[in-house]
C-alpha cells in the first residue's frame, strides 16, 4: 500500500490540480520545451508560465536546464508513478465493491423470478 501521508505525493497532487500545469505536463510529454514555448499555447504571460513550472519543479515533475539564455524544461514522470499507485489501490477496492454489488443484484433478480 502506498503511504497516504507523503509530502512528495502532496506536492504531486497539488501540481496536478491546476489545468495549466496538466497542459504543461502533456506538452512536455512530447518533447523538451523552453519557457516561451510552454507559455504560448496557454495564452499566459512568461512570468505566469514560469510560476507554474516552478510548482511542477517542486513536485519533481519537471526538470529545467539552462542553455545560454534559454531555460529548457523536460518531463520527469517518476513522481506520477507514485500518484498512480496511490489511486490504483482505490480503483481495485471500488472494482471489488462493484463486483460484489453486481453479484447481489443478480442474486436478487434470480430470487424475484423464482
Amino acid at each position: 500500500m502506498v503511504v497516504d501521508h507523503s509530502p512528495r505525493l502532496d506536492l504531486v497532487f497539488h501540481a496536478l490540480a491546476h489545468p495549466a500545469r496538466r497542459a504543461i505536463i502533456r506538452q512536455l510529454s512530447a518533447r523538451e520545451c523552453n519557457l516561451s514555448e510552454i507559455a504560448a499555447p496557454l495564452e499566459m504571460t512568461f512570468p505566469a508560465a514560469t510560476k507554474h513550472v516552478r510548482v511542477l519543479e517542486r513536485a519533481k515533475l519537471v526538470r529545467r536546464r539552462v542553455v545560454g539564455r534559454q531555460h529548457l524544461c523536460r518531463l520527469h514522470a517518476e513522481p506520477l508513478k507514485d500518484a498512480a499507485r496511490w489511486t490504483e489501490q482505490f480503483r481495485r477496492n471500488w472494482e471489488a465493491r462493484f463486483k460484489a454489488l453486481d453479484s447481489l443484484l443478480d442474486e436478487m433478480k434470480s430470487e424475484e423470478h423464482a
